[in-house]
């Protein structure tokens, strides 16, 4: 196993560099240093203005090639900052980067981590449920259920949730963020509300596919000659025994949980890493943009490295070489 992590951790090692490589290329081929410096300072901003901006920010250097100081380039910096984690400023308000993750990761989790795991224990009861009550009228009513919430786009839950909930009921604000604790639940409630409606259709239909192939399986077929109920069949045998599946889409959805939910943030005035994602986007603010793709990078292989060796414990027959 050791050789197994060392060699997925190279590999890692060399998607999160390949990641790197090409956000600085598609970086520069879209824009030029003098772009983001009028875009931070304005079309009006004076010659000097812009070229000392340039170099407060490490983009007066050469871009890939400097035949006096090799090290002294763009791309060197680029490289230096994200693996030491020294993340800088922005380039939209000169304010410290990490001060912004840090300030942002709290409401970001707070919405993702209770969407997250609400969504997982509701679909996995209601998959159980379908997969035990399979080919009846519930379990069709469900399916037809999952496949309408899958179909309609989340902008249209959110817009409708906020007419409806927001302006019409007022049960809830339109958007908004207040970290007390006696309030966030209000202004998480309708993020959260259209969170698992938009992801629960597709979370049940995966799981019930897993499950139903899982208890045709022989050894379901054993248990119930030996008269073992359906609950603890599905419980004690169908639910281990899918655990691979299941773990393989736990872990590709835990890297999101530190990126933010860039739609429900962004609507809702959520002031998370998704909101700061778009704000980068929408700023052409290169060094913040990168570092969410550098983190986001990092989490996925993180995400898959871990899967890899996890399945060795939910499965004994699985060997790592």
């Amino acid at each position: 196993m050791l050789l197994f992590t060392i060699r997925r951790c190279a590999h890692g090692a060399v998607t999160v560099l390949s990641v790197l490589l090409l956000l600085f290329a598609l970086f520069f081929l879209v824009t030029t240093p003098d772009d983001a410096a009028r875009k931070a300072l304005g079309d009006k901003a004076s010659p000097a203005a812009l070229a000392q901006w340039k170099a407060n920010h490490g983009y007066d250097k050469p871009y890939s090639w400097n035949p006096d100081r090799p090290a002294d380039t763009i791309l060197v910096d680029h490289f230096r900052r994200m693996l030491t984690f020294d993340f800088g400023r922005s380039d939209a308000d000169d304010t410290p980067i990490s001060d912004r993750l840090r300030a942002g990761a709290g409401p970001s989790l707070s919405l993702s981590v209770p969407l997250f795991v609400l969504g997982f224990v509701f679909a996995i009861a209601l998959a159980l449920l379908v997969a035990l009550l399979r080919e009846t009228p519930f379990d069709r009513a469900v399916v037809v259920f999952c496949v309408l919430t899958m179909s309609v786009s989340t902008l249209l839950y959110i817009v409708g949730a906020q007419f409806l909930l927001g302006k019409v009921l007022r049960w809830f604000p339109i958007s908004g963020y207040d970290p007390d604790l006696a309030l966030l639940p209000r202004f998480l409630a309708m993020p959260l509300l259209i969170g698992l409606l938009a992801g629960t259709g597709r979370d049940v239909r995966f799981y019930r596919t897993v499950f139903l192939d899982e208890i045709t399986r022989d050894y379901v077929r054993t248990a119930r000659a030996k008269g073992c109920p359906p609950g603890l069949i599905l419980r004690r045998h169908v639910l281990r025994n899918a655990l691979i599946p299941i773990l393989r889409r736990l872990t590709l959805a835990i890297p999101f949980l530190f990126t933010g939910s860039i739609l429900l943030e962004s609507f809702f005035g959520i002031p998370g890493l998704g909101s700061i994602t778009v704000d980068a986007i929408n700023g052409n603010d290169f060094a913040t943009l990168r570092v969410m793709v550098y983190i986001g990078s990092l989490l996925f292989v993180a995400a898959q490295i871990v899967m890899d060796i996890a399945y060795t414990l939910v499965d004994p027959r699985v060997h790592l070489e």
